[in-house]
C-alpha cells in the first residue's frame, strides 16, 4: 500500500516525551543527591559474574527513608532479576500492608572494572516501576546517568513508557 493511501485511511499522532536534561550531578537537590549516591553505593552489593555489569536502583520513599536493589544474575540467565524489580520486589515483600509511597528513585551502572556510565532500565523494569506508580496513584521521579554523561530527570515514570500494559486490558474478574 502506498504511503498516500495510508494516509488517508489512519490518523498521524505524535508522541511528546517530558524530561529534564542536568549537566552533572552537583544540579540534583539534596533530597536527589542521596538517592543518586544510594543507586551508585549499591552497585557493590551486585551479583554479576556474567555480565559483570553491577547495577545499583536507590528507592526514596516519603519518610525519608532509602530502599537499595542490585541486579541478580544467575547461570540459568532468565532467572536473574535487575535493580529495579529487586528494589521494588524488597520493598513490597517485606513490609506488612500496602508498600509505603516512593517520591523518587535512581539507577546506576557501571562494569566490573571501570567508571559508572549509562545505566537505563530494561523494557520489563519499566513495566513494573510503572505499576507501583499506578498503584500508590502519585507520580515518581526517576534519575538515569545518560549515555552522553548527563542526568536525565523524569518527573513521572510513565513517561517511560507511554504505551504499557495495564490492568485495564485484562478480562473482568468474575
Amino acid at each position: 500500500m502506498a504511503a498516500s493511501s495510508i494516509d488517508s485511511i489512519t490518523t498521524r499522532r505524535e508522541l511528546a516525551l517530558h524530561y529534564h536534561e542536568l549537566a552533572s550531578p552537583d544540579q540534583l537537590t539534596p533530597a536527589e543527591r542521596q538517592v543518586w549516591e544510594a543507586a551508585r553505593a549499591a552497585t557493590a552489593h551486585s551479583y554479576a559474574p556474567y555480565s559483570h555489569f553491577h547495577v545499583g536502583a536507590a528507592l526514596l520513599l516519603a519518610d525519608g527513608s532509602l530502599v537499595q536493589g542490585t541486579n541478580q544474575e544467575n547461570a540459568a540467565y532468565p532467572s536473574g532479576l535487575c535493580a529495579e524489580r529487586t528494589a521494588l520486589f524488597g520493598l513490597a515483600g517485606n513490609r506488612p500492608g500496602p508498600p509505603p509511597l516512593i517520591v523518587g528513585m535512581a539507577v546506576a551502572g557501571r562494569p566490573a572494572q571501570g567508571e559508572f556510565g549509562p545505566a537505563l532500565p530494561c523494557g520489563a523494569c519499566r513495566q513494573v516501576m510503572l505499576e507501583y506508580e499506578v498503584r500508590q496513584g502519585q507520580p515518581i521521579w526517576l534519575l538515569l546517568p545518560s549515555v552522553s554523561g548527563t542526568v536525565l530527570r523524569f518527573e513521572r515514570l510513565a513517561d517511560l513508557l507511554p504505551f504499557h500494559f495495564s490492568a485495564d486490558a485484562l478480562p473482568p474478574q468474575a
